[in-house]
């Protein structure tokens, strides 16, 4: 089944999400600070899929895309739950986990709830900590304070939110500050000319992953998203190549 579906959660919101069947690991997109499972690596990343019988599932954040629920009650530990309850209702078996920006600091909680049956990790300018290093002092005593921070969208006409409650939780799921205990492979691409995520912030991830198997690729010219054709056309071999080793 690869159209959209919904899972009920306890609490009764409904997450939408695609999933399709196939072998070896399941790959699991962990999309973008208000992105969508219908993003263009997202989809890219399916329809590869597809075409070569790997399990995939992408999915919607509460609040985000066609998801129930409200965008400012987002946070990580909530959607890191929501993707839980679709990686335990959909899939079977071994896990690689591909988180784009803010889905790839999700990506590492997710990680370690999966424990044994995480088998990789793809970052895509993975943003951990982003809370702590992307905000300034005054936007952090602003949020602590119970204020949104808008932010200037270079994507779009509407301003980009933090919510208090995202920020909160956030700066209690820091990661890059002590050995993240993963040991599964993994490999991170960013773009040196990303303009939103430092590409410092991948070569300290790497250096704080407890796992000895990670690779990053920086990508001279690329920009944040690494959308362009040969930014899909990285990735999709990066996934590959990490199939391999690890079916």
């Amino acid at each position: 089944m690869s159209e959209v579906q919904f899972h009920e959660l306890p609490e009764g919101r409904r997450i939408a999400f695609r999933h399709t069947p196939g072998s070896g690991p399941t790959l699991v997109f962990l999309p973008g600070y208000m992105s969508d499972m219908a993003g263009g690596k997202a989809t890219a990343l399916f329809d590869w899929a597809q075409a070569n019988g790997n399990a995939c599932l992408l999915l919607d954040y509460s609040g985000c895309g066609v998801s129930d629920g409200d965008f400012a009650d987002g946070t990580l530990s909530r959607w890191r739950d929501e993707v839980l309850a679709l990686v335990e209702a959909s899939t079977t078996g071994p896990i690689i986990v591909i988180g784009s920006s803010m889905g790839g600091w999700l990506m590492l909680l997710v990680g370690q709830a999966l424990g044994d049956r995480l088998a990789g990790l793809v970052g895509i300018a993975s943003a951990p900590d982003f809370t702590e290093w992307g905000r300034s002092a005054s936007d952090k005593a602003r949020l602590a304070a119970g204020e949104p921070v808008y932010d200037d969208n270079p994507y779009g006409p509407e301003p980009t939110p933090m919510h208090p409650g995202f920020f909160a939780d956030g700066q209690a799921q820091l990661q890059l500050g002590s050995i993240i205990p993963i040991d599964a492979p993994c490999h991170l691409i960013h773009g040196q000319r990303d303009a939103d995520v430092p590409w410092d912030i991948s070569m300290q991830l790497a250096r704080a992953l407890r796992s000895e198997a990670v690779q990053v690729t920086l990508v001279k010219d690329g920009d944040h998203r690494l959308s362009r054709e040969q930014d899909i056309t990285l990735l999709l071999r990066t996934v590959a190549a990490l199939l391999e080793t690890v079916s």
